[in-house]
C-alpha cells in the first residue's frame, strides 16, 4: 500500500487523518481507493473524470504531471501527498 499525505483542508473528509494507507497500482488506482472510502474526496479532487486542474498531486517529490498523470505507477513504499491550490487574498 502507499501512503497519502492529507493537506489540512482535506482532513475534515477522512476524518482528520494526516496520512492514510491507500492500494493502487497507478496513481489513479490510489486516488479512486480514497474516493471510495472517503466519497466527499471526489468532489475536493477529481472534476470530470479526471484529476481537477486545481489540485496538485506529487510523487516521490514529482508533480505526476510531468510524469504519466493518473497513470503514473506507485510502488507499496510509494509516499503520493495531494495539495490543492489554495485561493483568496487581495
Amino acid at each position: 500500500m502507499a501512503l497519502v499525505r492529507i493537506p489540512p483542508t482535506l482532513r475534515s473528509e477522512v476524518g482528520g487523518a494526516r496520512e492514510l494507507e491507500a492500494s493502487g497500482e497507478t496513481v489513479g488506482d490510489v486516488i479512486d481507493d480514497l474516493v471510495e472510502r472517503f466519497p466527499p474526496l471526489g468532489d475536493q479532487l477529481l472534476q470530470n473524470g479526471g484529476l481537477a486542474s486545481f489540485v496538485n498531486v506529487f510523487l516521490g517529490g514529482e508533480d505526476v504531471r510531468t510524469l504519466d498523470g493518473l497513470e503514473t505507477p506507485v510502488r507499496e513504499s510509494s509516499t503520493v501527498i495531494l495539495l490543492p491550490a489554495m485561493a483568496g487574498g487581495n
